[in-house]
Protein backbone atom coordinates (compact mmCIF):
# COMPACT_ATOMS: atom_id res chain seq x y z
CA UNK A 1 0.00 0.00 0.00
CA UNK A 2 1.32 3.41 -1.30
CA UNK A 3 1.13 6.71 0.86
CA UNK A 4 -1.88 8.00 -1.31
CA UNK A 5 -4.27 4.98 -0.25
CA UNK A 6 -2.96 5.36 3.17
CA UNK A 7 -3.96 9.24 2.84
CA UNK A 8 -7.06 8.68 0.81
CA UNK A 9 -8.59 5.57 3.77
CA UNK A 10 -11.21 6.38 5.69
CA UNK A 11 -10.46 7.26 9.83
CA UNK A 12 -13.24 5.24 10.80
CA UNK A 13 -12.84 2.41 8.41
CA UNK A 14 -9.21 2.45 9.95
CA UNK A 15 -11.02 2.72 13.57
CA UNK A 16 -12.97 -0.50 13.18
CA UNK A 17 -10.21 -2.21 11.80
CA UNK A 18 -8.25 -1.56 14.50
CA UNK A 19 -10.63 -2.77 17.03
CA UNK A 20 -11.25 -6.09 15.30
CA UNK A 21 -7.38 -6.98 15.01
CA UNK A 22 -6.37 -10.33 16.23
CA UNK A 23 -3.28 -10.40 17.95
CA UNK A 24 -2.22 -13.91 18.13
CA UNK A 25 -2.63 -13.69 14.02
CA UNK A 26 -0.41 -10.92 13.09
CA UNK A 27 -0.30 -11.69 10.05
CA UNK A 28 -4.21 -11.31 9.11
CA UNK A 29 -3.69 -7.40 9.94
CA UNK A 30 -4.68 -5.40 7.18
CA UNK A 31 -1.52 -3.18 5.49
CA UNK A 32 -2.02 0.32 6.46
CA UNK A 33 -2.22 -1.36 10.42
CA UNK A 34 0.58 -3.20 9.42
CA UNK A 35 2.87 -0.28 8.20
CA UNK A 36 1.29 1.71 11.14
CA UNK A 37 2.50 -0.72 14.03
CA UNK A 38 5.91 -1.04 12.43
CA UNK A 39 6.21 2.92 12.24
CA UNK A 40 5.58 2.70 16.23
CA UNK A 41 7.36 -0.36 17.09
CA UNK A 42 10.58 1.27 15.00
CA UNK A 43 9.91 4.53 16.95
CA UNK A 44 9.73 2.55 20.26
CA UNK A 45 13.30 0.84 19.70
CA UNK A 46 15.04 4.08 18.21
CA UNK A 47 13.91 5.62 21.84
CA UNK A 48 14.53 2.93 24.17
CA UNK A 49 17.77 2.29 22.22
CA UNK A 50 19.02 6.46 22.48
CA UNK A 51 18.00 6.22 26.10
CA UNK A 52 19.67 2.93 27.38
CA UNK A 53 22.54 3.11 24.65
CA UNK A 54 23.31 6.15 22.63
CA UNK A 55 22.97 8.33 26.07
CA UNK A 56 25.16 6.26 28.01
CA UNK A 57 27.79 5.96 25.33
CA UNK A 58 27.35 10.24 24.80
CA UNK A 59 28.18 10.52 28.20
CA UNK A 60 31.10 8.43 28.33
CA UNK A 61 32.16 10.34 25.32
CA UNK A 62 31.86 14.07 27.49
CA UNK A 63 34.26 12.15 29.94
CA UNK A 64 36.49 10.51 27.58
CA UNK A 65 36.99 13.82 25.86
CA UNK A 66 37.48 15.70 29.39
CA UNK A 67 40.02 13.36 30.55
CA UNK A 68 41.88 13.41 27.03
CA UNK A 69 42.41 17.48 27.45
CA UNK A 70 43.87 16.55 31.21
CA UNK A 71 46.25 14.46 29.96
CA UNK A 72 47.24 16.16 27.13
CA UNK A 73 47.69 19.70 29.27
CA UNK A 74 49.69 17.34 32.19
CA UNK A 75 51.95 15.64 28.90
CA UNK A 76 52.19 19.40 28.23
CA UNK A 77 53.54 20.25 31.69
CA UNK A 78 55.91 17.07 32.06
CA UNK A 79 57.20 17.94 28.51
CA UNK A 80 58.17 21.45 29.63
CA UNK A 81 59.73 20.36 32.78
CA UNK A 82 61.49 17.95 30.91
CA UNK A 83 63.23 20.30 28.43
CA UNK A 84 64.58 22.52 31.02
CA UNK A 85 65.16 20.15 33.39
CA UNK A 86 68.90 20.96 33.31
CA UNK A 87 67.73 24.24 34.30
CA UNK A 88 65.69 23.42 37.29
CA UNK A 89 68.76 21.24 38.73
CA UNK A 90 70.46 24.52 38.14
CA UNK A 91 68.07 27.04 40.13
CA UNK A 92 68.08 24.05 42.52
CA UNK A 93 72.08 24.05 43.66
CA UNK A 94 71.40 27.54 43.72
CA UNK A 95 68.29 27.95 46.21
CA UNK A 96 70.78 25.31 48.13
CA UNK A 97 73.51 27.30 48.09
CA UNK A 98 71.43 30.53 49.03
CA UNK A 99 69.68 28.52 51.82
CA UNK A 100 72.68 27.44 53.28
CA UNK A 101 74.09 30.73 53.37
CA UNK A 102 71.10 32.35 55.07
CA UNK A 103 71.65 29.20 57.78
CA UNK A 104 74.71 30.64 58.37
CA UNK A 105 72.89 34.16 59.44
CA UNK A 106 70.83 32.41 62.28
CA UNK A 107 72.34 32.66 65.31
CA UNK A 108 72.72 29.22 67.12
CA UNK A 109 71.90 28.87 71.00
CA UNK A 110 74.90 29.39 72.36
CA UNK A 111 75.54 32.52 69.59
CA UNK A 112 72.15 34.58 71.14
CA UNK A 113 74.82 36.25 74.04
CA UNK A 114 76.95 37.26 71.63
CA UNK A 115 73.94 38.78 69.69
CA UNK A 116 72.60 40.65 72.14
CA UNK A 117 76.19 41.96 72.76
CA UNK A 118 76.05 42.90 69.70
CA UNK A 119 73.39 45.12 70.05
CA UNK A 120 74.03 46.56 72.96
CA UNK A 121 77.64 48.16 71.67
CA UNK A 122 75.54 49.54 68.55
CA UNK A 123 73.28 50.64 70.57
CA UNK A 124 75.80 52.62 72.74
CA UNK A 125 77.57 53.57 69.80
CA UNK A 126 75.11 55.21 68.87
CA UNK A 127 74.52 57.10 71.25
CA UNK A 128 71.01 55.04 73.31
CA UNK A 129 70.99 54.93 76.73
CA UNK A 130 69.54 51.15 77.42
CA UNK A 131 67.19 51.10 80.04
CA UNK A 132 66.38 47.05 79.04
CA UNK A 133 67.02 44.88 76.96
CA UNK A 134 65.49 41.34 77.32
CA UNK A 135 65.23 37.90 75.73
CA UNK A 136 61.56 36.66 75.29
CA UNK A 137 60.02 33.15 75.40
CA UNK A 138 60.90 31.71 71.74
CA UNK A 139 57.76 31.31 69.26
CA UNK A 140 58.35 28.18 67.56
CA UNK A 141 57.34 28.60 63.98
CA UNK A 142 56.75 26.41 60.87
CA UNK A 143 60.42 25.91 59.79
CA UNK A 144 61.79 28.27 62.06
CA UNK A 145 61.76 29.79 65.86
CA UNK A 146 61.50 33.10 66.28
CA UNK A 147 63.55 34.96 69.36
CA UNK A 148 62.02 38.32 70.02
CA UNK A 149 64.41 40.87 72.33
CA UNK A 150 62.36 43.65 73.81
CA UNK A 151 64.38 47.27 73.98
CA UNK A 152 63.54 50.06 75.69
CA UNK A 153 65.98 53.05 75.47
CA UNK A 154 66.76 56.92 75.87
CA UNK A 155 68.22 59.07 72.63
CA UNK A 156 67.19 61.49 70.07
CA UNK A 157 65.72 60.74 66.90
CA UNK A 158 69.47 60.67 65.32
CA UNK A 159 70.63 58.28 67.62
CA UNK A 160 67.49 55.80 66.83
CA UNK A 161 68.11 56.22 63.17
CA UNK A 162 72.32 55.61 63.47
CA UNK A 163 70.64 52.49 65.67
CA UNK A 164 68.55 51.01 63.42
CA UNK A 165 71.00 50.85 60.30
CA UNK A 166 73.68 49.60 62.67
CA UNK A 167 71.52 46.52 63.59
CA UNK A 168 70.36 46.13 60.04
CA UNK A 169 74.55 45.88 59.36
CA UNK A 170 74.95 43.10 61.86
CA UNK A 171 76.81 39.89 60.26
CA UNK A 172 72.95 38.16 61.82
CA UNK A 173 69.54 38.47 60.93
CA UNK A 174 67.58 40.72 63.07
CA UNK A 175 64.51 42.25 62.24
CA UNK A 176 63.04 45.19 64.44
CA UNK A 177 59.45 45.37 64.69
CA UNK A 178 56.60 47.08 67.29
CA UNK A 179 58.38 50.53 68.02
CA UNK A 180 57.28 53.52 69.65
CA UNK A 181 58.77 56.59 70.41
CA UNK A 182 57.53 59.19 73.49
CA UNK A 183 58.14 61.98 75.40
CA UNK A 184 60.04 61.39 78.57
CA UNK A 185 57.20 61.25 82.03
CA UNK A 186 57.04 64.78 83.98
CA UNK A 187 59.14 63.01 86.60
CA UNK A 188 62.17 63.54 83.49
CA UNK A 189 61.95 67.33 82.62
CA UNK A 190 65.98 67.46 82.31
CA UNK A 191 65.81 64.91 79.42
CA UNK A 192 62.40 66.24 77.89
CA UNK A 193 65.10 69.43 78.14
CA UNK A 194 67.97 67.66 76.34
CA UNK A 195 65.72 66.70 73.32
CA UNK A 196 66.17 62.87 74.31
CA UNK A 197 63.11 60.52 73.69
CA UNK A 198 61.93 56.80 74.66
CA UNK A 199 62.20 54.51 72.66
CA UNK A 200 60.15 50.96 73.02
CA UNK A 201 61.12 48.50 70.43
CA UNK A 202 61.14 44.27 69.53
CA UNK A 203 64.12 43.55 67.51
CA UNK A 204 63.54 39.32 66.52
CA UNK A 205 65.96 36.93 65.44
CA UNK A 206 65.59 34.04 64.28
CA UNK A 207 66.89 30.14 64.36
CA UNK A 208 66.08 27.07 62.33
CA UNK A 209 63.56 24.85 63.81
CA UNK A 210 65.58 21.41 63.08
CA UNK A 211 64.30 18.24 65.42
CA UNK A 212 66.96 19.21 68.13
CA UNK A 213 65.18 22.62 68.46
CA UNK A 214 61.70 21.92 67.74
CA UNK A 215 59.25 23.07 70.33
CA UNK A 216 59.22 26.59 72.57
CA UNK A 217 62.64 27.76 73.67
CA UNK A 218 63.16 29.77 77.91
CA UNK A 219 63.22 32.99 77.59
CA UNK A 220 66.00 34.77 79.32
CA UNK A 221 67.14 38.10 80.67
CA UNK A 222 69.56 40.43 78.68
CA UNK A 223 71.99 42.71 79.96
CA UNK A 224 71.01 46.00 80.60
CA UNK A 225 73.11 49.45 79.38
CA UNK A 226 74.73 51.70 81.31
CA UNK A 227 74.12 55.31 81.60
CA UNK A 228 76.68 57.36 79.28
Amino acid sequence: MNASELKNMDLGELVDQLNSLDFENVGSWPAPVKVISALLVLALVVGLGYFFVIKDMYGELDRQTVEEETLLTAFEKKAFEAHNLDQYRKQLAEMEQTFGALLKQLPKDTEVPGLLEDITHTGLGSGLEFEEIELKKEVAKEFYIELPIQIKALGDYHSFGSFVSGVAALPRIVTLHDYTVSRPDKKNKDLAALGLLNLDITAKTYRYANKDAAGGGKGGKGKKGGKR
